[in-house]
């Protein structure tokens, strides 16, 4: 986070930093991360349209129902215990915050006696809806790996207890800087020093890896490799593609929580790594494929912000192309893996978010730089050596580890207990109509001058 290093560096200078007044409440930096809140948030959304027109026609309905359930399954739990999981005070070794700290948000808004408190220069409770945000998007990205053949009620229940097992501790271990919102936080920020600016290893390689684990354990989809299972509406992918960068905009730049340079820094590093990521990924699918398709052109612009987000504000704009450039290259022909390896991964949530996900963790190691301002170290190419490489690769692998394996024991433990896949007969027909009753398309034919439905 940006008030990372401001922290470290009060603890340089042994300064009572908690014992310090608190910050005023400043305006501009309240707006811009109310602002990114709702950027972030809907991003939930944005994705709903584009895994929605990846799937198959009979599957889009279920296929954004599972994205859209993240947000109040995630708002509830993280009301609850998850934020105080997340930013309480750690409960020993930075693995976990203490739960019930802010059980229901107590203490976190203003009371008729009471200002309301702040993180940083914005109220507390503008930061917790803002990091909500992104606990809902990463819950929705491991769907697009499960995509035509996972019972819904299922889904809920996983992401449920997914997000208490896995996203909620790895928030804390990435996301929760000393003295931030506790005295004491996550391990990996402040006892490894990895940098992870606004979630490459949280959301986007954490999502990625256990996306993989649950596609393992729910086996693949029936027909799989064999049968044609092409996107149904590339027009709903593009459009997908466009809400994401535009709210990854505020994932990014509102992760410094303050409308200052920093912010400017990442807003631009997110626009750069997006569009060379895109160019990057049509020239490999021209060199490999012949033809540059609109397909290719969405998904390797969400390749490019994955890699941007961990780095966007330790890197300059010469850093952040390199990290699209890289990122479109290597998720372009990583999605190509799962025919080789045979895994079913839908919708490439392994080939675009795990890939880029550990190229964006990585590159911080070799293309940061003091330069671009909130970073606190160069990377290789800049003249750091291999310190800060070291500690982003354990960073990831760390994070790599504990989301495959608590991923996959929750998977199977859901697997014998309620049933992790569709009847098989539900696959076939399409899970809009078996799970939810009803169908995205109207495809009734005119027939002798009446418009017939399928009934007929």
């Amino acid at each position: 986070m940006a008030f990372m290093e401001k922290f470290r560096k009060a603890s340089a200078l042994k300064e009572p930093l908690l014992n310090n007044p608190p910050p005023a409440l400043d305006g501009a930096d309240t707006a811009w991360v109310l602002a990114s809140a709702a950027l972030v948030i809907l991003m939930t959304p944005g994705l709903a349209f584009f895994y929605g027109g990846m799937v198959r026609a009979k599957n889009v309905l279920n296929m954004m129902m599972m994205c859209l359930a993240a947000i109040p399954v995630v708002w509830v739990l993280w009301m609850a215990f998850g934020y105080s999981a997340g930013f309480g005070e750690d409960l020993g070794g930075g693995l976990l915050g203490d739960p019930t700290q802010f059980a229901g948000l107590r203490g976190l808004f203003a009371g008729p006696d009471a200002p309301a408190p702040v993180v940083g220069t914005v109220p507390a409770l503008v930061f917790v809806v803002f990091q909500a945000g992104f606990a809902m998007v990463t819950v929705a990205l491991i769907a697009g790996a499960v995509a035509d053949r996972m019972r819904f009620t299922s889904w809920i229940v996983f992401a449920a207890l997914w997000s208490a097992l896995v996203y909620f501790p790895v928030a804390h271990w990435v996301f929760s800087p000393d003295g931030l919102t506790a005295a004491h936080g996550g391990w990996i920020v402040n006892r490894l020093k990895a940098l992870d600016f606004a979630g490459g290893t949280a959301v986007e390689i954490n999502s990625g890896v256990s996306g993989l684990a649950l596609a393992l354990v729910l086996g693949k989809r029936r027909g799989w490799p064999k049968d044609p299972m092409r996107p149904h509406n590339l027009p709903a992918v593009m459009l997908g593609a466009g809400l994401l960068w535009f709210g990854w905009f505020g994932f990014n730049a509102g992760s410094s929580l303050k409308a200052d340079g920093v912010a400017a820094l990442a807003f631009a590093n997110t626009l750069a790594a997006g569009a060379v990521s895109l160019a990057s990924w049509l020239v490999v699918e021209r060199i490999r494929h012949g033809k540059p398709t609109s397909f290719g052109a969405a998904s390797g612009a969400v390749a490019g912000l994955v890699a941007i987000t961990p780095s966007c504000a330790y890197v300059t704009p010469v850093g952040a192309l390199a990290i699209g450039a890289v990122a479109g290259v290597a998720s372009s022909i990583a999605i190509e893996w799962k025919y080789r390896l045979g895994y079913d991964d839908s919708l490439d949530v392994v080939g675009v978010h795990l890939v880029s996900g550990l190229v964006g963790t990585l590159m911080i190691g070799l293309v940061a730089s003091k330069a671009a301002g909130a970073s606190p170290a160069d990377g290789l190419f800049y003249g750091g050596g291999f310190d800060q490489l070291w500690r982003q690769a354990l960073a990831a692998l760390a994070v790599l580890a504990y989301a495959l394996v608590v991923t996959t024991l929750v998977g199977l433990a859901l697997k014998f207990v309620l049933g992790l896949r569709a009847h098989p007969q539900g696959e076939a027909e399409g899970l809009d109509e078996t799970e939810h009753a009803e169908s995205a398309y109207d495809f009734a034919v005119a027939r002798g001058g009446r418009v017939s439905g399928g009934d007929s």
